[in-house]
């Protein structure tokens, strides 16, 4: 079903389409007052109908124009800068009609689209956004400056709240796994970690004297 019921209110999900193999994209079909927001860079093809807008603000972002806006608009963007993202994004909107857009990643690999509801919110690994509904909050966590200096990729992570549809990618194939099944705790290198839920309690450790790697463990 494309319906979610979320505090007594009905959500129309993003009908969409994965496609491909060694570098999959997502075909997604945009209503009337849906919105789908991207970074630059993963944009591939639209119908004529759907208008594309550039904004530095993402959807968490204030669109206001005083000052109390424009502070935020500048603690997001000076967020991104030092998380090695892209400062704008793309927003595109059918006008007249639904209309199609389609996007994809940067690296071969497969892609996976996550349903929000609101009860709970998907950390991924910096590089690993693709696009969303506007009604998704993107943000930034940053782990803290100790597991920065020991875990690089461990450090920045994406935050995504709110309702509605998420398309995420990785290089290579996705490996499901949930730590309930294996004691409560499982520990993964932090080049190879891509998304996880918001409950699960993450940290950075170093392994090793001598060609130390940094794992994940949650």
């Amino acid at each position: 079903t494309r319906e979610r019921q979320q505090m007594g209110a009905t959500h129309m999900a993003i009908s969409h389409k994965i496609s491909g193999n060694a570098m999959q994209l997502v075909v997604c079909q945009v209503d009337d007052g849906q919105t789908v927001y991207a970074e630059a860079g993963k944009f591939l093809w639209k119908t004529v109908n759907v208008a594309v807008e550039t904004r530095i603000s993402s959807p968490s972002g204030s669109q206001s124009g005083g000052s109390g806006g424009l502070l935020g608009m500048a603690v997001n963007a000076g967020k991104r800068m030092l998380a090695g993202e892209s400062l704008a994004f793309q927003y595109f909107t059918p006008r007249g009609g639904a209309g199609l857009i389609s996007l994809a990643g940067t690296l071969p690999g497969e892609m996976r689209a996550i349903e929000l509801d609101g009860s709970r919110g998907w950390f991924a690994e910096k590089d690993a956004f693709v696009g969303a509904e506007s009604t998704v909050n993107f943000d930034i966590a940053f782990s803290g400056l100790k597991s920065g200096l020991k875990g690089g990729e461990g450090f920045v992570l994406e935050k995504f709240t709110g309702v509605g549809t998420l398309f995420i990618a990785g290089a290579g194939n996705f490996i499901e796994l949930n730590p309930a099944k294996y004691g409560g705790k499982i520990q993964v290198h932090t080049g190879c970690l891509v998304a996880f839920e918001d409950t699960v309690r993450y940290g950075v450790e170093r392994i090793g004297a001598r060609n130390a790697q940094t794992l994940m463990s949650g």
